[in-house]
């Protein structure tokens, strides 16, 4: 279940990224809202990957005296998530006929 979860976890990332600044704290109560229960152990690494290929570009921000890592998404990561937003579609259709 994990592998495939991971896969929606990662364009649920890049659709926030491609929104506004994101950060790990803020996308993991993002996604319990959504009834995904990942740790931060999980989703951290998703993040690095992520930045590491690409996908998105991280800047420190100091907010109240902590340093946060904030992510964007890249043009790369937004190609992505085009393409992967037409392949969702397809498969949702198929899904429900």
């Amino acid at each position: 279940m994990r592998e495939f979860l991971l896969g929606f976890i990662k364009i649920h990332l890049l659709h926030h990224a491609a929104r506004e600044k994101i950060y790990g704290k803020e996308f993991h109560a993002e996604l319990n809202r959504h009834g995904y229960s990942m740790s931060f152990g999980t989703i951290y690494p998703v993040f690095h990957r992520l930045e590491k290929n690409g996908y998105l570009r991280s800047e420190k921000i100091k907010v109240k005296g902590k340093i946060r890592k904030y992510y964007t998404i890249t043009e790369k990561g937004r190609r992505v998530l085009k393409h992967t937003r037409q392949k969702t579609e397809e498969l949702f259709d198929e899904l429900n006929e």
